[in-house]
């Protein structure tokens, strides 16, 4: 049944009609729950391959029940810095990407991660209740919750005569807690042409606010190659990499400003206490809060690298960048929060935004130029820790939310709203 034959979207949104309250219905809190449980259970931090592999086929198997074709994606190469300066590649997991309606004009992104910050050697690995409908447990809530509600939101809104008016692309990385190296050019990839994006990290805060604007964040390492010498019979004939380095992490922390925070994190080199060290590797992360802010740092940092490796006679290696630009919210993205509210008024769901510091692949999808809404996943909180928990009704909340939110999407949501809020 095509978009014509549902008539136009109604005057009062906000207000589930009859095949929304039919197709609602058919939400199974209890299948989710059971879900969450089993993938719980694997064990799939970023670097545990075995782990991500199983929670992989998993997922694959439960996304075989949507009418489209299901793919693993290799991850793309990427390398880090050792401690003594080398460039070595890292290995992550495939991603996940499930296709439906590939041809259709007016499709959706919809993204989540199977790896949780976790390693495959922690204690952390068992369910407990907390209190009763709050359960701790690894990954509940960051986020194969918010995995399960993808799933289940897809499979009841395909039994909607709306469903076909739209289709969609669904992503699972398996290296989002490291910050998306590996899958980076596959979300740009997926999210070309899409209409909208919603992806499923848990709520920003336990009463299902979501998170607004955000801010971006960069990892670096700069490594300073000096020249060796005795301590005490020839000092001045060396080049003390240790020292350029606490010169350089001195005069980032100075570029900290109201747009800007930079955290020097760590230096590592040297060697005996008797030799003046030639290697050095200092890592620091940035968090910019708009473009503006990550351009200026940019220049500053070159800058910076000419004076140091000039005064202190070294030479500086960059390594890094900003893997998650700042997300700011345009006017796309307010009509997609609106529509968002619309559906939390429709079934008596709390309905907040805050702005925050944190980073998620919304950003990557929000810098492609496709409004998103990142914290569509369950309630919870305490995420990346062993004190990690979900509120259960949860799980059948944000399937509805997001069921009835892709029915109004199909059904032009977009296309005709105005910024009201």
């Amino acid at each position: 049944m095509g978009r014509s034959s549902l008539g136009k979207f109604p005057m009062k949104p906000n207000i589930p009609d009859t095949t929304e309250q039919t197709m609602l219905e058919r939400v199974d809190a209890a299948a989710m729950l059971d879900r969450t449980l089993a993938w719980s259970g694997i064990q799939s931090g970023t670097g545990n391959l075995d782990g991500l592999a199983r929670q992989a086929q998993a997922l694959a198997d439960a996304f075989s029940a949507l009418p489209g074709d299901i793919r693993l994606e290799e991850p793309e190469p990427i390398t880090a810095i050792g401690t003594d300066g080398s460039e070595m590649p890292l290995t992550r997991g495939k991603h996940l990407v499930v296709s439906v309606r590939p041809n259709s004009n007016r499709r959706l992104l919809l993204t989540g991660h199977m790896d949780t910050v976790f390693p495959a050697d922690t204690d952390f690995r068992t369910v407990r209740e907390v209190e009763p409908g709050v359960l701790n447990g690894p990954g509940l809530a960051d986020m194969k919750g918010g995995i399960s509600v993808i799933l289940e939101a897809l499979k009841v809104f395909e039994t909607s005569p709306a469903a076909g008016d739209i289709g969609y692309d669904v992503m699972i990385n398996s290296d989002e807690e490291t910050g998306s190296a590996a899958s980076a050019p596959l979300i740009e990839r997926l999210a070309r042409g899409k209409m909208a994006a919603l992806t499923y990290e848990p709520a920003t805060l336990p009463d299902g606010t979501l998170a607004g604007a955000r801010g971006g964040s960069g990892n670096y390492s700069l490594i300073v190659t000096g020249r060796s010498a005795h301590a005490g019979r020839n000092p001045q004939d060396g080049r003390n990499a240790i020292v350029a380095a606490a010169d350089l992490a001195m005069r980032l922390k100075a570029l900290t400003y109201d747009e800007m925070s930079v955290n020097p994190a760590k230096i590592e080199g040297g060697s005996a206490n008797n030799v003046v060290p030639d290697h050095a590797v200092l890592r620091f992360n940035i968090r910019p809060k708009t473009l503006k802010a990550a351009q200026h740092f940019d220049l500053s940092l070159s800058l910076m690298l000419e004076e140091v490796s000039a005064e202190h006679d070294v030479q500086i290696h960059l390594h890094g960048g900003i893997s998650r630009p700042p997300k700011p919210i345009d006017e796309k993205a307010e009509k997609l929060f609106s529509a968002v509210q619309d559906c939390c008024e429709g079934l008596g769901l709390h309905y907040g935004r805050k702005d925050t510091g944190g980073v998620c692949d919304g950003n990557n999808i929000a810098a492609c130029g496709v409004p998103v809404v990142d914290t569509m996943g369950v309630r919870g909180g305490a995420i990346h820790s062993p004190d990690e928990y979900m509120i259960v009704e949860s799980l059948a909340e944000r399937a509805k939310l997001s069921a009835l939110l892709f029915h109004r999407l199909a059904l032009g949501a977009l296309d005709a709203r105005e910024i009201a809020r």
